[in-house]
């Protein structure tokens, strides 16, 4: 079913293809380019909405229709619910295998209130492809990287989300969260049936809120001593199941980022986590992707909100994790440029700076794949005005007033509550607050899909110099050569090193029998450790960031030499002797 319904848009897609493209070039004399930006787009996408499933769905088969010699669209796993968890692999198929170049990840919308990571991953996508024949940049990024893009790994609560209302932050597996032994039957009600779940409030001389004498769409907290006029009634809706609470019992109820199988906690201890490491499909299918793809080295998994670039470890102490002082310094580095490209965002590490995460994906992608991993928390009030100091209540009311005219306020409007009597339903609609505005989505898209490709590029790049040959007495050569990553990320993270997550780097010499093998210690003073097994496969632990490591070979017979460099994590390598 899901193969044909693949098939079916496909192939609609490739005919929605040729008819953009036709378009495009029929328009073409209207426009010229802008600067960072595609000429002439082969895909046609819009960044000032959010996509429903069905929609990145969609995007994601038209990139792979558009651009087969990149794109490779494939499905992890299914959800609960039965969606695929669509993952794009983009990278440059004429030059080598996928999985022999440096990968790197990026998923959004595990939580799904937290809508737009999905935006930014498909951004990120749209743009790698639509900027390859424009960019030398982005097209040697994509002959020396591969990116694995999964634009939601919680497709049923983003469905749920786009098509009903406010969710949980969980998927939909059902879950019994007032323990009355049913599930989720007491969620949210649309109760004016606007489409929107918005707040309630009750007028009341003992209430705790007054509306704002400046602006009376808001309401703020009376001062003490102060006669009240209202008291808010939290979001729409009922007492479904009689049990005398409202809304304590909606979809699902767990928390897909406590799920992860590093420093995992019982519910007890780190609420959401539910039973036991890797309980819901949707991560489990991510884990088992992940899995395959051993040479990802970097990762990005995007979250909303209050515009943060979050680094571990999650839990004091990193837990089951390594943070070594060189792990550190590249973390700190890479997120101080973050900073940069993404104004209003703030590096800040996550155990010290937010709370404690147990059972984190953030933690599991650095512990258990060895990653350097980013958590992007998208949307700061800062990007309102540019201006820290209007970053309160008072600053989005007049935001929404200034730039979005009034379109994110839903007007308070009565009714007839059946428990509570005569109320009045409004606020801001369910997408203001922590979803971008659409006329901002595409900048703060198009910066963090920036920071991810600075990521990207700084995973390592690893080259082989300085091949030379010295012939000696006997028939024997001394073969030299350097081996060199010239990027800031090492082949391996200290916790890829002390739990041998990920095997060393080789280096293997080809054209004769190799007598001898050695790491070069001191040139200059002809130090040399060697390797007495097996020297035609160098072992070399690790290649730090622009680290150069020299090695020497004795070979008997052969006159031409290739000396080829395989990592997991970094890549492959080869050159030959003159």
């Amino acid at each position: 079913m899901i193969k044909n319904l693949y098939k079916l848009i496909f192939f609609s897609s490739l005919i929605s293809v040729l008819l953009f493209q036709n378009t495009a070039a029929q328009n073409e004399e209207f426009f010229f380019r802008a600067s960072g930006s595609p000429s002439n787009p082969k895909v046609q996408a819009s960044w000032n909405r959010y996509y429903t499933y069905a929609g990145l769905v969609d995007l994601c088969t038209k990139l792979a229709a558009a651009y087969p010699g990149l794109v490779t669209m494939e499905s992890a796993g299914k959800s609960y619910q039965g969606r695929d968890i669509v993952v794009l692999t983009i990278t440059d198929k004429k030059v080598s295998q996928p999985d022999k170049k440096p990968g790197y990840w990026i998923d959004g919308n595990i939580h799904s209130i937290e809508l737009q990571g999905t935006e930014m991953a498909l951004y990120t996508a749209w743009y790698l492809c639509e900027m390859y024949n424009d960019n030398e940049f982005i097209k040697q990024l994509l002959k020396d990287k591969t990116f694995y893009i999964a634009p939601t790994i919680n497709p049923d609560a983003r469905e749920y989300f786009t098509a009903v209302g406010v969710p949980p932050r969980s998927g939909l597996v059902p879950r019994d969260n007032d323990r009355d032994g049913l599930y989720d039957e007491d969620g949210y009600d649309d109760l004016n049936h606007d489409k929107n779940i918005s707040q309630m409030r009750r007028k009341s001389p003992n209430g705790d809120y007054k509306t704002d004498p400046k602006d009376p769409r808001r309401m703020i907290h009376v001062e003490p001593g102060e006669k009240g006029e209202y008291e808010l009634l939290g979001y729409e809706g009922i007492d479904n199941d009689g049990d005398g609470l409202v809304n304590e019992d909606g979809p699902g109820g767990y928390d897909g980022n406590r799920d992860w199988g590093l420093n995992w906690q019982p519910n007890y201890i780190q609420y959401g986590a539910d039973k036991y490491p890797f309980s819901f499909p949707e991560n489990q299918a991510v884990r088992d992707f992940t899995l395959k793809h051993r040479n990802i080295t970097g990762a990005q998994t995007f979250h909303n909100s209050a515009g943060m670039i979050l680094r571990g470890p999650s839990v004091q102490g990193g837990g089951a994790e390594v943070y070594s002082r060189e792990d550190d310094e590249v973390i700190n580095t890479i997120g101080k440029k973050g900073e940069l490209m993404l104004p209003g965002y703030k590096l800040v590490t996550v155990w010290k700076d937010m709370y404690p995460v147990w059972g984190g994906e953030l933690d599991w992608w650095h512990g258990e794949m060895g990653c350097f991993v980013y958590s992007n928390e998208l949307w700061t009030p800062y990007l309102m005005f540019y201006d820290s100091t209007k970053t309160d209540d008072a600053a989005e009311y007049e935001f929404e007033k200034l730039l979005l005219f009034e379109d994110s306020f839903i007007p308070w409007q009565k009714y007839q509550h059946p428990v509570y009597g005569e109320i009045e339903i409004g606020g801001f609609s369910k997408n203001f607050g922590r979803l971008h505005p659409g006329f901002m989505l595409e900048t703060d898209a198009h910066r963090n899909a920036a920071f991810c490709i600075y990521n990207a590029w700084q995973t390592p790049k690893l080259q082989v110099t300085d091949v030379k040959v010295r012939k000696l007495q006997g028939g024997l050569s001394e073969v030299t050569a350097t081996i060199e990553n010239t990027r800031m990320i090492p082949t391996h993270s200290s916790g890829n090193l002390q739990y041998r997550i990920d095997p060393p780097d080789y280096v293997f010499l080809e054209g004769g029998k190799v007598l001898a093998g050695m790491i070069v210690r001191d040139k200059d003073m002809n130090v040399n450790e060697e390797q007495k097994k097996n020297p035609s496969r160098m072992e070399i632990s690790n290649l730090s960031g622009y680290e150069r490591v020299d090695l020497k070979w004795v070979v008997k017979g052969g006159s031409k030499f290739t000396i080829r460099v395989e990592s997991i994590k970094g890549g492959t390598a080869s050159a030959q002797s003159d």
